[in-house]
């Protein structure tokens, strides 16, 4: 790992001093990040690399936007186009790229795009407005669609859109000849939750979604036999104890080697650190880590498996952790690197 060379994206809102997306140069060793380059855009708040690394894609005002990845990691913009609805909140590509999706806070609109074969976006293939009201457990809470991320199953026969508003995941058939979204299942979270972010185990047995308002982490065992997917709760997992400010959870990542899942709490200003069964795909609570700053919206875990990188989103800036599991803490590993409202970070390792 000594000799791969890593670079970071880090997605901003641009309506105070950002213009749009920041590239870094990750040392791997440290953790530490260098600025070495920015691609102008408004408001790319949340963004996605191809998996082939020659593309990332882009949330922005005007629907979503397409660049070129060179051999240093900088980015060339290649086109954006309309999403047929209001303004997304998540982007993810499949491994061909063959298709763009993207999630719709706003609207609750799950979108398709197909992509041309030079990585830019043709247009949109299909598009479906979530419909409905959220059903309360206290009578506190009324709420409409909100599709806060759009996540492939490991395998991509799925696409699943974690709806914030509806307290749902819905499981889509992805049809990559005719572009083409199938509803095929509903996951039913946890009454007035808030499914904020999905993410999966890399052998794809397992389903972890973060929810915004419980503050946990509901865990699924996945199986999909003759096309009938199926996902059965094993574990619901708080991520934090203390409400005394009001925590919303907001960030979830898993470690490369899948021994960790992180999460970044908004209302407690502090990162939760989680271990992780390879066997049954359950959690149990190691640390909580203060991010000295206020709003740590996004994280990523680098290669190492030990250093982290918080953005924190109202205290303009970005910090670095190690974390050392053994003993269960972290410690700041470097001067904060200072970033108008940090809202993403993608790491990419160059060729």
């Amino acid at each position: 790992m000594s000799d791969e060379k890593y670079v970071a994206y880090v997605g901003t809102y641009t309506h105070e001093n950002s213009e749009g997306i920041y590239v870094y140069d990750v040392n791997t060793k440290t953790g530490e990040l260098t600025e070495r380059s920015l691609a102008y855009i408004n408001n790319p708040s949340y963004v996605c690399v191809s998996h082939d690394g020659k593309y990332l894609y882009s949330i922005a005002d005007e629907g979503v936007a397409s660049f070129s990845i060179d051999k240093n990691g900088d980015l060339t913009k290649m086109n954006q186009c309309w999403i047929g609805g209001m303004r997304g909140c998540y982007v993810e590509v499949d491994s061909q790229n063959r298709f763009l999706f993207v999630g719709g806070y706003h609207d609750g609109r799950v979108t398709m795009m197909r992509l041309n074969k030079d990585g830019s976006i043709r247009g949109i293939s299909d598009g479906i407005f979530h419909q409905g009201l959220a059903i309360s457990a206290t009578e506190r809470r009324l709420d409409h669609p909100k599709v806060s991320c759009v996540k492939l199953t490991p395998d991509e026969k799925y696409l699943c859109a974690a709806d914030y508003g509806l307290n749902q995941v819905k499981v889509y058939k992805v049809d990559y000849n005719m572009g083409k979204l199938k509803l095929v299942d509903i996951v039913r979270c946890t009454l007035d939750s808030a499914p904020r972010s999905i993410r999966f185990s890399e052998d794809g047995s397992f389903m972890y979604v973060l929810t915004e308002l419980a503050n946990n982490i509901e865990v699924y065992k996945f199986t999909d036999e003759n096309d009938d997917p199926e996902f059965e709760k094993i574990q619901d997992v708080s991520v934090c104890d203390d409400y005394t400010y009001a925590p919303a959870s907001s960030c979830m990542a898993l470690t490369e080697d899948g021994k960790y899942v992180y999460v970044s709490i908004d209302g407690l200003n502090e990162i939760a650190i989680l271990r992780r069964s390879a066997k049954t795909g359950k959690l149990s609570m190691e640390q909580s880590v203060p991010v000295s700053g206020d709003f740590p919206k996004s994280l990523a875990i680098l290669p190492d498996d030990k250093h982290y990188v918080v953005l924190n989103h109202d205290t303009d800036e970005i910090r670095v952790f190690e974390s050392h599991h053994d003993k269960k803490y972290s410690l700041m590993n470097a001067a904060p690197v200072k970033v108008g409202k940090p809202n993403c970070i993608k790491l990419h390792k160059l060729a």
